[in-house]
């Protein structure tokens, strides 16, 4: 594994900062430095979105056969730590990262001409219809039903924890399409327009006081069947491969290391109470010490992660590594950064980090979103798979237990 970047990767981190620092705006940066979710607001975020879109970079995963640029998964990676260094805006990243690979690899070719351009150009929002009140990380028991009529589907149910539900306009499905044999044999994996009558999102508001996740119900909610990707019920196969991406596909590193440089700033002002620098408290700094050490580690399993992904293989059961050690390094920066603000923590104004407000934060700048971080960060180790079922998979499938 080579670990030093290429002439070539060099001249092309310089083509990405010289884009970042001609198209990233001031104000996009402020509006998206304010919030605490795991996405900038969708109207910031989307502007961002349509600039990386008419440049070709918004699906910069994506293969030039699909329309994207093409990139190896070293350019990719580059991308994403200039974008967390500077600070740009968290797009919605449904689109691209996870229904995009599934239309192109399940969908139909109507499917793939009608969607996939769309998702280039972020003219669509996408959310995600998986889990259930009853049915979380044991996904397989959902019972949201779309039972066959003609060429329509009708479909009764609820999911929650929908992120983004509240202005994405499409919404990505698992719906149980029979009750026969295994759990597993009868879910479909079906599109659905959220404007379409009878689909209802309600508000989820989280103990950071943002609002990204929701409950939708459908009530007698009419689709046609060429919504379906892949074949009727197999969306268990459709899902899990999505889910490969979702867990194992995002470079968390680079986040993590934009987390740690921000701590360090933070350390450099702040004081404690011997009116003595934090940067040079020998207890906080062995903290921090120890957590780079760590991210360091996570790195190099990372970039083995992206030797292996360059030669074509999936990610596969190792994706599971990826998101707990992401996750869980991620709540532990989060932590240390409270510590390292103090008392500035104490505050809650979430509407403070809303763009365009006229709340004044009683504390410095670097202080306004530190609480709500940590806050909004508990539930990065039960979305998307919680920490539980990430360590089930690996003694399963990689470890043999």
């Amino acid at each position: 594994m080579h670990l030093k970047l290429s002439s070539e990767d060099m001249a092309f981190q310089e083509e990405v900062r010289d884009f970042l620092n001609n198209n990233l705006s001031d104000d996009l940066k402020q509006k998206s430095s304010i919030q605490a979710s795991i996405r900038t607001d969708p109207d910031t975020a989307g502007q961002w979105a349509k600039i990386l879109g008419k440049k070709g970079w918004l699906a910069y995963t994506w293969p030039t056969s699909m329309g994207g640029p093409g990139w190896d998964i070293v350019k990719r990676y580059i991308f994403e730590s200039e974008c967390a260094l500077v600070g740009a805006p968290a797009v919605n990243t449904m689109g691209f990262r996870m229904i995009g690979p599934i239309i192109d690899k399940f969908g139909t070719q109507e499917q793939k001409d009608f969607y996939l351009p769309r998702i280039l150009m972020h003219d669509d929002s996408w959310c995600q219809g998986y889990s259930e009140p009853g049915a979380g990380s044991d996904l397989a028991s959902l019972q949201t039903k779309a039972v066959p009529d003609g060429d329509d589907y009708v479909i009764n149910g609820t999911k929650i924890w929908t992120t983004g539900a509240h202005y994405a306009n499409r919404c990505f499905c698992l719906v149980r399409t029979s009750t026969d044999g295994k759990k597993q044999e009868g879910i479909s994996f079906v599109l659905i327009d959220m404007d379409t009558p009878g689909v209802d999102g309600q508000p989820i508001l989280m103990i950071s006081g943002d609002h990204e996740l929701n409950q939708v119900f459908f009530d007698d909610v009419r689709i046609p069947k060429s919504n379906l990707v892949g074949e009727e019920n197999d969306g268990w196969t459709v899902a899990k491969y999505l889910l490969e991406f979702e867990r194992g596909a995002i470079a968390y590193t680079p986040t993590l290391n934009a987390g740690l440089r921000s701590i360090e700033e933070i350390a450099s002002i702040e004081l404690t109470g011997h009116g003595d620098r934090l940067i040079d408290d020998p207890g906080f700094i062995k903290k921090l010490r120890d957590l780079e050490i760590r991210v360091m580690a996570a790195e190099f399993t990372e970039k083995r992660a992206m030797s292996a992904l360059s030669t074509g293989q999936n990610p596969g059961a190792k994706s599971s590594m990826y998101k707990l050690m992401g996750s869980e390094l991620g709540q532990e920066i989060a932590e240390l950064k409270m510590e390292a603000v103090g008392h500035y923590a104490l505050p809650f104004l979430p509407e403070s980090r809303v763009p365009g407000n006229n709340i004044t934060y009683p504390g410095p700048e670097h202080t306004r979103t530190v609480t709500a971080k940590y806050l909004n960060g508990r539930a990065s180790t039960i979305y998307a798979g919680s920490s539980e079922v990430q360590r089930t998979i690996l003694s399963k499938q990689v470890l043999g237990l």
